[in-house]
């Protein structure tokens, strides 16, 4: 085991479920981060190694769950138009990022209890 990894916690991982079948997870999420870096859905999904129909399919349920606009369309210069998130894309990121954050820092002590587990069971 590197250094790096025996200081580091294990990762909590949150996938918000709104009702049924519709939930916001770290891979949406990620999604509307990307186009807000690249200005693009395709620059986006090529970033995550995702087709355009596949992250264009994502935006679309973000859209259709949230009931409101996440990513918006960006009026093209010289190489045509993109696309940006919306101010409801920006405080959806920002929101699903601080209850990652707040969760984490909720069971930090049972992450390092478990990671002392871990490693006590794989030294026996």
């Amino acid at each position: 085991m590197s250094r790096a990894s025996a200081k580091s916690l294990p990762q909590l991982s949150l996938r918000i479920d709104l009702d049924g079948e519709d939930r916001i997870g770290p891979g949406k999420i990620e999604l509307l981060e990307q186009i807000r870096e690249h200005g693009s859905i395709s620059a986006a999904g090529r970033a995550m190694d995702m087709s355009y129909k596949r992250a264009w399919d994502l935006v679309d349920e973000i859209n259709r769950i949230c009931g409101h606009v996440a990513v918006e369309p960006q009026a093209g210069g010289k190489n045509g138009g993109g696309a940006m998130l919306s101010p409801f894309g920006e405080a959806l990121v920002a929101r699903y990022r601080k209850i990652e954050r707040d969760a984490a820092r909720a069971v930090r002590k049972e992450l390092e209890a478990l990671k002392s587990d871990i490693v006590r069971s794989r030294k026996s």
